[in-house]
């Protein structure tokens, strides 16, 4: 037996009583009215409308924010968020979308690669090994596995700090912190996009993950020019560097700072 649907003359979500059948949202909560019964095609409609549609939605939001993304932007900042995802959900979608892909085509290891290509060049740019191999390997084992299997939580942790850097960077340009928390959605979103990419082809091209990270300081030089478009460019661009920057050492020291954590709760066993 299906679920019964509420009075058709009142609203589903707050019980206002309608004007009449040509209202088709509720003037106190905005819901849709009358709502439909949860089917086949009710869900078909959702997804075409909230995810697919070409003039809004997810694809949308992601297409502008790919091709366009300092006037989307601006756009939000300034309040043109009808047709947007919440940048909150769209990092969230996105991140999802990745870890998926991971799993799927990496077998869960989203970040070892890079993580090991990194290590490899710090090690071929310094004077020689320093610290015990075997003590080496297991801290990065435990930090590989740790932000693979918190990949979201760990971005969302960096999140504030990736906004402070930028904030720093670029003190007199009139965006409040918040709305930088804004902005390093966005700009995380791109980096999960070239991530789920680089993903895809990983099987074909191992060694597209140590492309990632130029790429994404690229695009975000060119999203942050845009952005700012009445400002200098190359002052733009020297502040977005100086931004990622301050972001990446930033970002480094929270993850030292996960290693101590994983290494003293390892210890404590």
């Amino acid at each position: 037996m299906g679920m019964a649907m509420s009075d058709a003359g009142k609203c589903a979500n707050c019980a206002r009583v309608m004007d009449g059948p040509e209202q088709k949202f509720c003037p106190a909560c905005g819901q849709p009215t009358p709502a439909h019964r949860i089917d086949w095609h009710f869900l078909g409609h959702e997804l075409e409308h909230s995810v697919l549609h070409m003039d809004r939605g997810v694809l949308y939001s992601l297409k502008e924010l790919m091709l366009r993304p300092g006037h989307l932007m601006r756009g939000y900042l300034e309040g043109q968020r009808a047709k947007q995802v919440k940048p909150l959900l769209l990092l969230m979608i996105t991140a999802a979308a990745v870890v998926l892909l991971g799993k799927y085509l990496l077998g869960g290891d989203l970040v070892g690669s890079a993580m090991q290509a990194g290590y490899s060049q710090g090690r071929a740019m310094g004077s020689g090994d320093v610290a015990d191999p075997a003590v080496v390997t297991n801290t990065f084992a435990m930090v590989r596995d740790w932000i693979n299997g918190h990949l979201t939580v760990f971005t969302l942790l960096c999140l504030p700090l990736e906004a402070a850097a930028f904030r720093l960077a670029f003190r007199g340009r009139g965006l409040n912190y918040p709305e930088w928390l804004v902005v390093s959605a966005f700009l995380t979103v791109q980096t999960f996009v070239f991530m789920a990419a680089a993903v895809s082809v990983q099987r074909w091209v191992p060694s597209v993950q140590a492309w990632i990270l130029p790429v994404v300081f690229v695009y975000a030089v060119f999203s942050l020019i845009q952005l700012f478009q009445h400002h200098s460019r190359w002052a733009t661009a020297f502040r977005a560097l100086v931004g990622l920057v301050m972001f990446v050492l930033a970002q480094s020291l929270f993850t030292a700072l996960i290693v101590a954590v994983l290494l003293v709760a390892s210890g404590l066993r």
